[in-house]
């Protein structure tokens, strides 16, 4: 006996073969694996340019005119921060000038012909830097202990003269919205500060002004970019190989969260972009002395010595 497949509720029941009945369940047409692929690949390029885009405008972070220093470490942040934005550079509103800049540290091993050969290819200018910063760690920060913070500073040291010496006006880092949440709870947690990683700052110095594109952009979308692209990466071995960061603690806890409840890296990002001064504790953002006083504003020291009240004296 044939099964006729439901008809709509108002519809008047009618015979119907199984022949034509199974005709209306035709599966979706095939569609091979390379254009799924591909269409899948142009899904996140787009997503990747309207979040970068959307960075760049939120914050200000290029202009007409501008000079953009894109450094590039080998890893996959800083090869899709380039990419994006040399796509966004041929349709963007204004003018600026791109050049890939790269510091070698002479990390044993580095595979020195990669960046230039991968440049070249696509047409980038660059530069490479050379400075032997892994030897001055290597010899200052004692075995065991993280490198990190000279290694930072020693880098940081070494583009921020370079950009000075070449007419750079702005920076721009390849760290994406999970390093922005990740940095406030190192600094939550380990110094005990509400503090984080802006999109856009100015260098202690007031020379430089720092810009993170991909502040917006998640992790995972970068890696499968990344992937999709073929970037030719260079893995860090000078401190991405120590298990005992502090940072590596905080992105177990952060991978843990967004398994048990998805989207919640995201709720926290959105919420370092809305603070309430009011509703936290820091005097120095938030003028609670005056907040409800009827009088002069409290002495701090008279309380803390705890001298007695000359209202109530000789009572």
């Amino acid at each position: 006996m044939s099964t006729v497949l439901p008809l709509h509720p108002d519809s008047a029941p009618a015979a119907t073969s199984g022949a034509e009945a199974l005709a209306l369940a035709e599966p979706a047409p095939f569609v091979p694996r390379a254009r799924r692929t591909a269409h899948e690949a142009n899904k996140l390029a787009k997503r990747l340019r309207h979040q970068v885009g959307r960075a760049i405008a939120d914050f200000g972070m290029i202009e007409d005119g501008d000079k953009v220093m894109v450094c590039l470490s080998g890893g996959k942040d800083s090869y899709t921060m380039l990419d994006i934005l040399l796509q966004l550079q041929a349709k963007a509103p204004v003018r600026f000038e791109i050049i890939a800049v790269n510091l070698d540290q002479k990390q044993p091993d580095f595979p020195e012909h990669v960046l230039p050969d991968y440049l070249t290819s696509i047409g980038v200018p660059f530069h490479i830097i050379e400075q032997d910063t892994y030897s001055v760690v290597s010899r200052v920060v004692p075995e065991g202990k993280t490198m990190c913070s000279l290694c930072s500073r020693l880098r940081r040291g070494a583009l921020y003269t370079w950009a000075e010496e070449n007419g750079v006006t702005k920076i721009a880092l390849g760290h994406h919205r999970d390093d922005l949440v990740a940095t406030f709870f190192l600094n939550l947690f380990f110094h005990a500060k509400l503090s984080g990683m802006p999109p856009k700052l100015l260098s202690d110095n007031g020379k430089h002004v720092v810009i993170r594109p991909l502040a917006y952009a998640r992790e995972d979308d970068i890696v499968a970019y990344a992937d999709a692209k073929q970037f030719p990466i260079i893995p860090c071995n000078l401190c991405g190989s120590q298990e005992n960061l502090q940072r590596k603690q905080v992105k177990r806890m952060m991978d843990a969260w967004e398994k048990e409840t998805p989207g919640r890296i995201e709720t926290i990002a959105r919420a370092l972009g809305d603070i309430r001064p009011s509703q936290l504790s820091d005097p120095n953002l938030f003028d609670f002395l005056s907040l409800g006083a009827h009088g002069a504003k409290a002495d701090a020291h008279a309380w803390l010595a705890g001298e007695p009240n000359e209202s109530t004296q000789g009572s």
